[in-house]
């Protein structure tokens, strides 16, 4: 854990290579102190049917959405959110935002999994 999901419009992959942000996202990730290698998922999902704001073609929008165990505090939550969300703007439009011709919504939410609900058979991890 964490899963990460990072949907887009679709014109975002005509203009930036999704497959790097889907890595710099998940190294990013990586790195923090309290995830686990084993545990930790990545992926994109490109939306073709969206609008944006007034739906010029310009416009683009990124979603990210981080579900996570339970035990972590809000403040916890909130720097793991500001650092994901700071490594995908950087990897789209670089360190001062000029690195995109696109005019891109972002957005990042956390979701909390009710261990209760959920059912996790990983071959992956080791412990």
């Amino acid at each position: 854990m964490p899963h990460i999901t990072i949907e887009h419009s679709v014109n975002l992959a005509d203009a930036h290579d999704v497959d790097a942000l889907v890595a710099d996202v998940h190294a990013v990730a990586a790195i923090h102190p309290w995830v686990p290698i084993d545990g930790l998922r990545t992926r994109a999902v490109a939306r073709h049917h969206y609008l944006v704001a007034d739906g010029a073609p310009a416009n683009a929008f990124v979603a990210l959405t981080v579900r996570v165990g339970p035990g972590r505090t809000d403040d916890e939550k909130q720097a793991f959110l500001d650092t994901i969300l700071d490594g995908a703007i950087a990897s789209v439009e670089g360190s001062d935002g000029s690195a995109t011709s696109l005019a891109i919504a972002w957005s990042i939410e956390v979701q909390e999994i009710d261990a209760r609900w959920r059912v996790n058979r990983n071959r992956i991890r080791t412990a």
